[in-house]
């Protein structure tokens, strides 16, 4: 397989760009991973040596260890160039344990869970519809006030 010239215009939207550089490569499931592409395909699977998964919460963030990883191309969102003398994070970001951020994730998770139950319960409140059923909005506007407390209470 012959590789495109570098004067070619379409270089950059080949993988051999990238071979042997760090990388960013966003999945489906929205992991991160990162480390240096090594090889790949006409699928788009790569072999990423040195590979290492961010996992960021908040402020907080943990690279989890993965050594050779082989990444399906199907399951490939995005694939950038990191520059490695550049910082890679803001300065507000802390590196914390695997368990921790673990610990993290799974409290991001409950408290998405808990907005999308709330959301759920006031779905029925849709001024538009009250309006029409008290034949005034500030009406129905007052009566969505009023049951959003007793809701959260």
């Amino acid at each position: 397989m012959s590789w495109a010239a570098p004067d070619d215009i379409f270089f950059s939207t080949s993988l051999a760009a990238y071979l042997d550089k760090k990388l960013l490569v966003l999945l489906r499931d929205g992991r991160k991973l990162m480390g240096l592409l090594r090889s790949f395909d006409q699928f788009a699977n790569a072999v990423i040596e040195e590979a290492y998964e961010r996992v960021i919460v908040g402020d907080l963030y943990c690279d989890i260890p993965l050594g050779l990883y082989i990444i399906r191309g199907e399951n490939v969102v995005l694939i950038g160039e990191l520059d490695v003398e550049k910082e890679e994070l803001p300065a507000q970001m802390v590196q914390v344990s695997e368990a921790e951020i673990k610990k993290a994730q799974k409290a991001e998770k409950e408290e998405m869970l808990l907005k999308g139950l709330m959301r759920k319960r006031m779905e029925f409140l849709d001024l538009d519809k009250l309006a029409i059923l008290f034949e005034d909005r500030e009406v129905a506007e007052l009566y969505k006030v009023i049951m959003c407390v007793c809701v959260c209470v």
